[in-house]
C-alpha cells in the first residue's frame, strides 16, 4: 500500500514559516512526479509547487517568492518552506505523486495536513 505521510502543518502568524514534509518510499519517490496542493473551503484543489520531469521547480503565481520546494533524495521526502504566510494561504495541504505511463496516469495522495495562518 502506498503511502505519503505529511508533517508539519499548525497555526502560524500572518508574515510567519511553516515547513511541511512528505515521505514515501523510494519506489515513489525516484518515479513519481512529487507536488504539493492544497484545498480551502469552497474552494477546488490547487497545485502550489511541484518538479517538471526535468527536476526544476514550478509555482502558482501567487505563492512565488515565498514558497520553495525542495526534495531529499537520501531520505524520500519533499519539503515545502513556506515564508511571508497569509491568512489566504490557509488551507489542507497535501502531497501528491504523480506519473503518466503509456497514457494511463497514476497518482497518491497523502492524508492532509492543515495550514491555518491568523492572527
Amino acid at each position: 500500500q502506498v503511502q505519503l505521510v505529511e508533517s508539519g502543518g499548525g497555526l502560524v502568524q500572518p508574515g510567519g514559516s511553516l515547513r511541511l514534509s512528505c515521505t514515501t518510499s523510494g519506489s515513489i519517490f525516484n518515479k513519481y512526479l512529487m507536488n504539493w496542493y492544497r484545498q480551502s473551503p469552497g474552494n477546488p484543489r490547487e497545485l502550489v509547487a511541484g518538479f517538471t520531469p526535468g527536476g526544476m521547480p514550478h509555482y502558482s503565481h501567487n505563492v512565488l517568492g515565498r514558497f520553495t520546494i525542495s526534495r531529499d533524495n537520501t531520505r524520500n521526502t519533499v519539503y515545502l518552506e513556506m515564508n511571508d504566510l497569509k491568512p489566504e494561504d490557509t488551507a489542507v495541504y497535501y502531497c501528491n505523486a504523480w506519473r503518466s505511463d503509456s497514457g494511463n496516469e497514476h497518482e497518491y495522495w497523502g492524508q492532509g495536513t492543515q495550514v491555518t495562518v491568523s492572527s
